[in-house]
């Protein structure tokens, strides 16, 4: 459940990070609200996955997370350049998020076996 939480603490990471490209300073009231709402409710939900996973972990996925879809949601609708360097270092972001998952994994199953 832990891994749940923390995929949804990083999706609206992203939500709150586009919110604060239309909230336009805080000047717009209801994108600065929303954006409000999704920091309050991704931390919130960060801090619940981070009961189970470890603090580097769960920070460096949720960070990740948010990273990866901001960057490619830029892409896709605000017409920020898309290269060949761009999406290697992304695809290598979301392989170390992936390898801090299976390292996880594998340690806690070698903590169970003790």
């Amino acid at each position: 459940m832990a891994w749940i939480y923390l995929i949804a603490a990083g999706v609206t990471e992203i939500v709150w990070a586009l919110g604060l490209k239309f909230s336009e300073g805080f000047t717009n009231l209801v994108p600065s609200i929303v954006t409000i709402l999704f920091i309050t409710i991704s931390f919130y939900l960060l801090s619940k996955a981070m009961k189970q996973i470890p603090v580097g972990t769960a920070y460096a996925t949720f960070t990740g997370i948010g990273a990866v879809g901001t960057a490619i949601i830029g892409m896709a609708l605000f017409g920020e350049l898309i290269s060949a360097a761009k999406i290697f270092f992304l695809l290598l972001l979301v392989g170390g998020i992936v390898g801090l998952k299976l390292v996880d994994s594998s340690e806690e199953e070698k903590v169970g076996e003790q």
